[in-house]
């Protein structure tokens, strides 16, 4: 069988004619009038099947139009779509904006804070430098003053002492 073309429409036809060709092809023929002629003039078609095309959306005249109007929802609903995308890429983009800059805000407020606490530090640890050098200084005054009245009472002792060897009665009467 080979396909064949018969007013748009496609059927196979066989390839080797057989002796009832003649008398197919003319069946064939008036049945194809018959299905052209009942699509092509709506007075031929069964009342019953004028009636289902009315029910029917998808067999009404109106079909173009419907088809339309899906299509053009359909369009109105991508455009809403794209628009809501859009105002929401804006909004998150704002949203990364804001948080750059309070993250920014926060890096120069914390830098800041990191330098007053390294003057503070800095000015502690030179204090620190200078009390431990004053306590050297004290403790080496004590220990001197401490040396010094050692010094002093083994002098006081050895004067006395020395009054005592050179001077034995007169102290003694006393």
């Amino acid at each position: 069988m080979q396909p064949s073309d018969g007013s748009g429409l496609y059927f196979l036809v066989p390839s080797s004619p057989s002796p009832h060709s003649s008398y197919f092809t003319r069946t064939t023929n008036n049945m194809h009038d018959f299905h052209v002629n009942m699509y092509l003039n709506p007075s031929c078609i069964h009342p019953q099947a004028q009636e289902l095309n009315l029910q029917l959306p998808c067999f009404s005249n109106n079909s173009t139009s419907d088809e339309e109007q899906q299509l053009s929802i359909i369009k109105e609903r991508k455009q809403r779509r794209m628009i809501s995308n859009r105002e929401s890429a804006r909004r998150s983009r704002m949203r990364k904006q804001r948080h750059l800059d309070e993250l920014m805000s926060q890096m120069a407020r914390l830098r800041n804070e990191n330098q007053q606490l390294l003057r503070k530090l800095n000015q502690l640890s030179e204090s620190h430098d200078h009390v431990l050098q004053e306590n050297v200084k004290l403790k080496e005054e004590t220990s001197e003053l401490r040396q010094l009245v050692v010094t002093m009472k083994m002098r006081s002792h050895y004067s006395s002492l020395e009054a005592i060897i050179t001077h034995p009665t007169t102290e003694l009467s006393d």
